[in-house]
């Protein structure tokens, strides 16, 4: 990677650190949906619209940034003349925020235009809104987590890796909808580990990062490609996962090897260690 991108990613990390505690503390005044929705039909709330309009105006007024897309919007947006773009879920898990339970940001920065692969990832990360404010970046095959205070950003782990004996899993979806290579799989799992699911990836993904364990939003009878963007969700987070030792799967491949196709396209997403990964590919296979 060329200097001028090292020195355009530390700006968008720095920036992006810079803009959590205004989103967060924008958030008990915006608990209420809109009238509009996502470009994948789903109710924006107020919260939603807002952060994304902060993130696009700061990181899109970086030098080398051309291009900002986030799922809440159609299209990518031409920002500038500069070959990387910013691909963002600019509030993962929102409809937390009506419970006050923990949510997020989700941020991947690739090279070259929109959609894109794994290969053209430079960088992605998370800023999760729990009781402590916190971020995870991955990087050059390193993850480094974070606590940020006044807009800081304080490093208090630079080599974050996936515990070796997981014990959490979570996964998504209703239980009717589940194929039955995925039933079977949670039946197996069940038995040994605990479950944590919030509703909100990143936090999540977090307590697997934590604990060790798996994380899966799978294909649905109802959704073949389940309910999670792969330029938004599957690939910066696969990648957060991968660099920190575990393995992502969409039911047969790692995500960053997954083709990208439309803007806005779904993708089964498993991660975790890569025991658990195997285990649900192996479950999968046998029931295809």
């Amino acid at each position: 990677m060329s200097r001028d991108q090292d020195a355009i990613l530390d700006e968008i990390f720095e920036t992006l650190a810079a803009l959590a505690p205004e989103i967060r503390a924008s958030l008990p005044g915006r608990r209420v949906k809109s009238d509009e929705t996502n470009p994948s039909g789903e109710t924006r709330l107020e919260a939603d619209a807002y952060a994304d309009e902060l993130i696009e105006e700061a990181l899109g007024g970086i030098d080398g940034v051309g291009t900002y897309a986030s799922e809440e919007q159609a299209e990518p947006i031409d920002v500038g003349s500069g070959d990387v773009s910013i691909a963002c879920d600019p509030l993962d898990g929102s409809s937390n925020i009506k419970p006050n339970s923990p949510m997020g940001t989700i941020i991947a920065v690739y090279e070259g235009d929109l959609p894109a692969s794994g290969d053209e990832l430079l960088a992605s990360g998370f800023i999760l809104f729990g009781p402590i404010l916190t971020m995870d970046i991955a990087r050059d095959g390193r993850v480094t987590e974070a606590i940020v205070e006044d807009g800081e950003i304080d490093v208090i782990n630079d080599d974050v890796t996936i515990p070796d004996e997981p014990t959490v899993y979570s996964m998504g979806g209703r239980v009717p909808d589940w194929t039955e290579g995925f039933a079977a799989f949670i039946e197996e799992v069940e038995q040994e580990y605990k479950l944590r699911y919030g509703g909100a990836m990143v936090a999540d993904v977090n307590q697997v990062l934590t604990y060790g364990g798996s994380f899966s939003y799978p294909a649905l009878k109802s959704a073949e490609n389940g309910k999670l963007r792969l330029q938004f969700e599957g690939i910066p987070m696969a990648y957060i996962v991968e660099c920190a030792g575990g393995v992502s799967s969409d039911g047969t491949e790692s995500i960053l090897d997954v083709d990208p196709e439309r803007f806005h396209q779904r993708v089964p997403v498993h991660l975790g260690n890569e025991e658990l990964i195997d285990t649900v590919e192996a479950k999968l296979a046998a029931h295809d």
